[in-house]
């Protein structure tokens, strides 16, 4: 069971349109929770009553409380926030002044008011701390870097390979983080409202999908500029019948501003998102994923960048939405982050991202339509290219436009929650890395130097990857019995400069999980590489059991 904030229902189903003066909810969500809270005296002293919470918000809570309480009455409330409660980096004890607000007498339940936000309580205790820490797990972090690369040009003549890596890793590690923090988001330009187009692709996702057509509908957005336009793939699950119910329920409300296209049988993701890009009216066309949701003001953020008539696309920063299912999840959040905010951030810097993730991608729709056709049709050896869409298209805009991150336009996404599923997804992303990095290697060269230079690095690294963790591991204790503890404390610096990074940016829990995940990377992904090199030419999707792959497969 995937585990993430669930949102007290609004009365209205599109709550944050602006034609209802929608922004109510953005400012404080209600989530349903299944903690518990104890009611105390003001002093503190005095316990009054416990009770079961039913909601909880910035501002106050609803509480089932096993005693009565009366209004005006004001009270000290303490109680623990799970993770996945609330959003991420609330996970805590809280303890806070409220005010009875309201009491149900049938039902005992007490709407209370806090004297101050949430966010107000832990910026002044929790998160002050978090800031001063991570502040100083950096300093560290860079401290035991500069102490393992300055024993690293030491024994630079020991063995070269393995030092030399080393060194180019760093630079192009580092280098990341400084253009990171040099980035800058689009400011809102209130008078840039271009029409825009949201297609959202769908196979076989009955679970998801209404909370996607719900989020993309439910934008801040003047409704005569947007359209959203869902292309089912055909489906061999129940989702073609959760699309017909959404269409039936909102068209009251959105009347024409949805609509739906159903395959009648799978043509493969890249046919599904060409179809609605051409049935688009919009100036600019949306590209979301139909296990994404996005945020109320994520169309007007996404758009900012293309006032600018150089660029031609751009992509917005990608949360993981079931971060706290398991392990796996929590270390995906991590390893998204760090990806989104800092390395597409250090591409942007030169107008070079070189990835438009399909979670939340705008693209302007003549640039688009211009490359539309060879992208749709483009093969490998023979077999039509089902996966790498993201990539694939990202190229043709590169050709001739400038590419860029919105870190401030962002979605959430599901993300694999089981080892089998995230392999799967791990090969077809490097397989898909591998052709279009090739690809995208044939023109990066006159881009922006240094933009240049990054992109020739952060494709031969990862491909000398597994010969120099082999060398390291395996050559160089067996030859001369030299352990690599250096390697290994370079590797943990690293890992950790990264996840300081996250806690100082997101202030949660869950910077602890990036250590394990380079770790993990290091030992089990790293080697995806070589098998992806080796199959690069497989077109399975691996993770949509649809009669396209199958056929791929076979053939």
């Amino acid at each position: 069971m995937e585990v993430f904030p669930k949102e007290n229902p609004d009365r209205r189903f599109l709550p944050d349109l602006p034609s209802k003066n929608g922004t109510r909810r953005q400012h404080d969500t209600r989530y349903i929770s299944e903690g518990r809270a104890d009611v105390y005296s003001v002093d503190g002293k005095y316990r009054y009553c416990s009770g079961k919470v039913v909601n909880v918000s910035e501002g106050g809570m609803l509480l089932d409380a096993d005693r009565s309480l009366h209004v005006g009455d004001t009270v000290v409330l303490r109680f623990f926030l799970s993770a996945g409660t609330m959003p991420e980096g609330f996970e805590s004890f809280v303890k806070l002044p409220a005010r009875v607000v309201r009491v149900d007498g049938s039902t005992r339940q007490v709407a209370l008011r806090f004297e101050k936000s949430i966010t107000e309580y832990f910026k002044r205790k929790r998160w002050r701390y978090f800031e001063a820490s991570s502040l100083l797990g950096i300093l560290l972090a860079l401290v035991g870097v500069w102490f393992i690369k300055k024993e690293s040009i030491f024994y630079f003549w020991f063995d070269v390979p393995v030092f030399l890596y080393g060194l180019c890793a760093l630079f192009y590690l580092l280098s990341r983080f400084l253009f990171a923090a040099l980035y800058r988001p689009y400011p809102v330009d209130s008078g840039f409202k271009p029409t825009v187009s949201v297609v959202i692709p769908c196979f076989n996702e009955e679970v998801w999908i209404e909370k996607t057509i719900r989020g993309c509908l439910n934008q801040n957005y003047p409704e005569e500029l947007l359209e959203v336009i869902v292309v089912d793939d055909g489906s061999s699950d129940g989702s073609v019948a959760v699309l017909e119910t959404v269409r039936r329920k909102v068209f009251e409300e959105v009347g024409e501003r949805l609509f739906v296209h159903v395959f009648p049988e799978n043509r493969g993701k890249r046919h599904a998102m060409a179809e609605g890009a051409r049935r688009a009216k919009g100036e600019v066309v949306v590209f979301v994923d139909s296990d994404s949701f996005l945020q109320p003001d994520s169309i007007l953020q996404i758009v900012q960048p293309l006032k600018n008539p150089k660029i031609g696309a751009a992509t917005g920063r990608c949360e993981v939405e079931n971060k706290w299912t398991n392990t796996l999840t929590r270390m995906q959040a991590v390893r998204y982050f760090i990806g989104f905010r800092i390395f597409k951030a250090a591409e942007s810097i030169f107008d070079a991202v070189t990835c438009l993730s399909g979670p939340l991608a705008a693209y302007r729709k003549d640039v688009l339509l211009r490359y539309l056709d060879a992208w749709v049709n483009q093969r490998y050896l023979g077999q039509p290219a089902t996966f790498g869409d993201d990539r694939s298209l990202t190229n043709y805009i590169l050709g001739s436009h400038y590419a860029v991150y919105q870190h401030t336009a962002i979605t959430h996404t599901i993300v694999p929650s089981t080892y089998r599923q995230f392999y799967t997804q791990q090969m077809r992303w490097k397989r898909s890395w591998l052709r279009e990095s090739l690809r995208a290697g044939l023109f990066m060269w006159y881009k922006e130097p240094f933009m240049a230079i990054s992109f020739y690095l952060g494709v031969i690294l990862p491909l000398l990857a597994p010969v120099v963790v082999l060398r390291a591991f395996v050559f160089v204790p067996a030859a001369y019995g030299v352990w690599p503890t250096m390697y290994v404390a370079g590797v943990f610096f690293m890992s950790m400069l990264m996840c300081t990074s996250y806690l100082l940016i997101k202030r949660s829990n869950l910077w602890l999980y990036g250590v394990p995940f380079c770790f993990f990377y290091l030992f089990v992904l790293l080697w995806q590489i070589v098998w992806a090199v080796l199959t690069f030419w497989k077109s399975e999707w691996g993770t949509r059991a649809s009669k396209h792959d199958k056929s791929l497969s076979l053939g």
